[in-house]
């Protein structure tokens, strides 16, 4: 099979967590998204964005959040990319951690935060994710019956390094939970993503939380898919939505014909 089909969630986020995990849930149940073979969900999505809000949240690897979502892939027959959530190890760091399940609900790739988002924009917005948090140091790249994927999360995909490691393990398609704010979303999102997509000629595929103008770090949303030539195939907006796209992968050797980058 060459064509994937892709629900990508844009869910809302709450302080429960257990909220946050029935929401998918309820999402999964319904007919429209019946016949999916893939599910991506947004950064962070079992809690608040809000690095004093990690270490509350934070489970090992195997724990209660891990065990719903695995249970929930087997329930569905779906590889779900389990957005990102607070993972601690025994040692005490707190990790922003991505999950992937296959169709039988077996973990097939973890990937933690590279690179972690500190950022300090004049006039606009401060915000530490190390302050909490340690950074993963692995290039994330799984297998699945349609050919590899790659994992990163959010600013990572600043990193065109990352993207080339991905790309040159095999992936053709690069999954990323994300979650930017209302000042470097409306100035980057779309770019970085066409950008990242472009260069590898593979698909991106970004998940952001829904917009929350309550919130203290409010998301930008936007969620999207784009292809290999850099075109946009769908983009949300701010609010709670979920859409089926599908991802045609002969179009990547399509696209690597026409513009042999890789020679």
């Amino acid at each position: 099979m060459s064509r994937i089909s892709t629900a990508i969630l844009q869910t809302p986020v709450s302080a429960s967590k257990q909220e946050n995990l029935d929401r998918v849930a309820e999402l999964l149940s319904r007919n429209f998204f019946q016949d999916v073979d893939l599910v991506t969900l947004p950064e962070m999505f079992t809690c608040p964005y809000e690095t004093t809000e990690f270490p509350k949240y934070a489970e090992p690897a195997g724990g209660p959040t891990w065990k719903f979502l695995s249970d929930l892939a087997a329930e569905h027959k779906v590889y779900l990319q389990a957005g990102s959530f607070p993972e601690i190890d025994d040692a005490g760091h707190i990790y922003n951690t991505a999950y992937v399940f296959d169709r039988d609900g077996k973990q097939i790739a973890r990937h933690r935060k590279v690179h972690l988002f500190d950022i300090d924009i004049t006039g606009e917005q401060t915000f530490r994710e190390s302050d909490t948090l340690t950074a993963g140091d692995d290039v994330t790249v799984f297998d699945t019956e349609f050919g590899k994927m790659g994992l990163c999360i959010c600013f990572d995909i600043r990193f065109q390094r990352l993207f080339e490691d991905m790309t040159d393990a095999g992936a053709k398609v690069v999954l990323v939970p994300a979650s930017f704010n209302m000042t470097t979303g409306p100035a980057h999102w779309q770019l970085l993503f066409r950008s990242r997509a472009l260069d590898n000629q593979i698909y991106v595929v970004g998940t952001s939380a829904a917009r929350n103008l309550d919130a203290s770090y409010v998301s930008y949303g936007h969620s999207l898919a784009v292809d290999p030539w850099g075109i946009v195939l769908s983009e949300m907006h701010g609010k709670a939505e979920g859409r089926v796209v599908d991802l045609d992968l002969d179009r990547v050797e399509e696209v690597r014909k026409q513009i042999p980058l890789g020679k």
